[in-house]
């Protein structure tokens, strides 16, 4: 088993980092240059900064806030959110970000997977895979994806859509759960273990972590190649070095 990356996620908005709960009703929680210093002090293995409303707002990365942390990270970076295009993945590569994580233009354009890995290699890009559960009955897929900050349905099924993704080029998923968000009553296993199951590549679970037995579910019990947390890190409730000890005591090889 290849050591489990802990991953905490800067959800970027008007520049600050926010958290919600199921994408909404979000609160400030810290500046992003801060929290980037902080983690990786702390020893995470890797940052993910989304800026959350990109997508929705018909706008692309806000690059200055990219640039704000690139500059002082010294770990893995991965960006997300506004990527819409090979030349916007260029802009982001230039000022040093690992990866980059593409979303929505994923599902809307398929093709911008192939591209991008051809331009760039699979391991410079990660699809995330936002979804929800639908109930029995509904006519739906009983594990759906959802894009634009998860405001909109697309009828397509998750398992469906990660074989493609990786069929297509893409390094690795991450994949959160929009019924979990911010809960902090753990991941999504189910989902979790659906795409984990389905797929050769490294999948990261979002979504939902309260507390280090969440962290430890994930991946014994989903399969999780890395878990991303936000609210837990954010407001200090548990710590990298605790969550990596946690693992390591349980059996989970992690990079202390």
């Amino acid at each position: 088993m290849k050591e489990v990356k802990i991953i905490p996620c800067l959800d970027i908005k008007d520049g600050r980092v926010v958290k919600g709960v199921k994408f909404v009703n979000l609160r400030d929680a810290r500046d992003p240059v801060e929290a980037a210093q902080a983690y990786c002090h702390e020893g995470a293995d890797k940052l993910v900064f989304l800026d959350i409303f990109a997508t929705t707002q018909n706008r692309k990365t806000r690059l200055e806030w990219v640039k704000r942390v690139a500059d002082v990270v010294t770990v893995p970076f991965a960006v997300g959110g506004g990527i819409g295009s090979v030349a916007d993945m260029k802009e982001l590569f230039k000022l040093g970000v690992d990866k980059v994580s593409i979303n929505t233009a994923a599902v809307k354009n398929p093709k911008l997977i192939k591209e991008a890995a051809s331009e760039f290699g699979g391991d410079k890009l990660v699809v995330a895979i936002d979804g929800r559960k639908n109930p029995p009955g509904s006519g739906l897929p009983r594990l759906e994806v959802v894009i634009r900050s998860g405001e909109e349905p697309c009828g397509l099924e998750i398992v469906t859509w990660a074989k493609k993704v990786e069929e297509l080029g893409a390094g690795e998923i991450l994949l959160t759960s929009k019924d979990a968000d911010g809960t902090k009553e753990g991941y999504d296993i189910e989902m979790t273990r659906a795409v984990t199951e389905a797929v050769s590549i490294p999948v990261t679970a979002s979504g939902g972590a309260g507390k280090l037995e969440h962290l430890y579910e994930a991946v014994a019990e989903a399969k999780a190649s890395a878990v991303l947390a936000a609210s837990i890190f954010h407001f200090g409730e548990i710590s990298i070095p605790q969550a990596k000890q946690y693992l390591k005591e349980k059996g989970i090889r992690v990079k202390l």
